[in-house]
């Protein structure tokens, strides 16, 4: 009620000061007035009000003295001489306060309120009567049930826009919060990832400061295990060598010199062999990203592969069986690709049997490019399928008995991991192993 009370404090006093001027200048007449009001009651409006049509006038005045004593109603002539002190509009107003009241015209009815403002009637600067203007509400309780829908449609709508800006604002906040989340789970499991895209906030600090501690952290350890690892690995050649060299001191037959030459020989070229090996797994390890992406064809690259080994193949009496479509590329390091597949291709001609044959195919599975070597050999053993991986865990070869340095299957995982790929190897059901290098399209 308060918009509806605010224009009725305006009139009120406005009307009254008008009716004050009369007074002082003794030219009030409430004659006059009648015949103003009546002229007004009888017009006939067409106002439209957002949804409410208003088609009369229908606020009214009255005037008291001094006393409270009505003078002038302009609805109700009954009411003159009627005492209206009773009333908080005309005694608050007469004692110099605000006075205004809301009044049912019938109790039962609680739309039927009529709005009551008074405002005081000054003449020479004495208050010499009240003027009060009253407004139904009836005209107002129509116009809020016509908005009411409005109103409610438009507060539905605005409180879906917050939830929905909400969402937003939480998704936008914690998205990176997540990232970052990831991230730091990743680097506890052991993964090679890199730091995800995050914006230029305190969480974007938060996440270079990751990286700068993971990097500090991996490099004291990367140092400290590959001096181990190489340490361990070294050390049994270089026992045989020094064997091998304290043999020869002694008197023997050209033959057996001959013969501990040719394992100094042997074990000087295995230790040359993990040094190589091991700095190429060392520089492909800390690359944190490729360094060459270009669109290779996949079946060009297994035939280079492929006529690498065809000596050793001829040698052995291995044939292989290729079928990879022409259309197959790429995308990635040529160079590294190279060399994980030569792993997988030397890996099955090691573990097949004599004149037995070797199966590569490339497919394009579910927005993947599969490349599937399968040998006949003598398969895995249970108890190292989850080794094979590993640095430095190797099996010993069908033919010759030895084993290699246990390096190239890990450089093979680094390699996919680098491609955003992956390598499985298995044993099939009919004998052998299935080497699957999976890289995405």
């Amino acid at each position: 009620m308060e918009g509806v009370e605010d224009p009725l404090v305006d009139q009120a006093n406005i009307l009254a000061t008008m009716v004050g001027r009369d007074l002082e200048e003794k030219q009030f007449s409430t004659d006059r007035l009648h015949q103003v009001f009546d002229d007004v009651y009888r017009r006939r409006l067409s106002a439209r009000i957002y949804e409410f049509d208003k088609t009369n006038v229908d606020m009214n005045i009255y005037i008291t003295d001094k006393n409270g004593t009505v003078i002038f109603d302009a609805q109700n002539r009954d009411n003159v001489g009627a005492d209206f002190t009773k009333w908080r509009d005309v005694r608050l107003t007469l004692e110099g306060a605000y006075g205004a009241r809301s009044t049912r015209v019938s109790i039962e009815d609680p739309k039927s309120s009529v709005l009551y403002v008074g405002a005081p009637i000054y003449v020479r600067g004495d208050i010499a009567g009240v003027l009060t203007v009253a407004k139904p509400t009836t005209n107002i309780n129509n116009f809020i049930a016509n908005f009411k829908p409005e109103f409610y449609k438009v507060v539905s709508v605005s409180m879906l826009a917050a939830i929905i800006l909400s969402l937003l604002a939480s998704w936008w906040i914690t998205l990176p919060i997540k990232r970052l989340t990831r991230y730091a789970n990743d680097i506890g499991e052991g993964k090679n990832v890199n730091i995800p895209k995050l914006d230029a906030t305190e969480i974007g600090e938060m996440g270079k400061a990751f990286e700068k501690m993971k990097t500090t952290l991996e490099g004291k350890k990367y140092v400290e295990q590959y001096i181990q690892t190489l340490t361990h690995e070294v050390k049994s050649p270089v026992s045989a060598i020094v064997a091998a060299a304290e043999l020869l001191e002694e008197k023997m037959p050209p033959e057996q010199q001959s013969k501990f030459l040719a394992n100094i020989r042997n074990e000087a070229g295995r230790i040359n062999d993990i040094v190589e090996r091991l700095l190429a797994l060392s520089a492909l390890e800390n690359l944190k990203m490729l360094s060459a992406n270009e669109k290779v064809n996949l079946q060009s690259l297994m035939s280079e592969v492929l006529e690498s080994k065809q000596p050793l193949l001829k040698r052995r009496g291995i044939a292989i069986h290729c079928e990879i479509p022409a259309e197959i590329n790429i995308s990635g390091d040529k160079f590294l690709l190279h060399e994980a597949l030569a792993n997988l291709v030397q890996n099955a001609i090691d573990f097949s049997t004599q004149n037995e044959d070797i199966r590569i195919t490339g497919r394009l599975e579910n927005k993947s490019i599969n490349v599937i070597i399968e040998d006949r050999g003598p398969g895995i053993p249970d108890y190292a399928l989850e080794k094979v991986f590993d640095k430095f865990y190797s099996l010993q070869r069908p033919e010759t008995g030895k084993k290699s340095t246990g390096l190239g299957l890990n450089f093979v995982r680094q390699v996919a991991s680098l491609h955003s790929g992956d390598i499985i190897l298995e044993n099939r059901d009919n004998g052998g192993t299935r080497a699957i290098l999976s890289l995405p399209v």
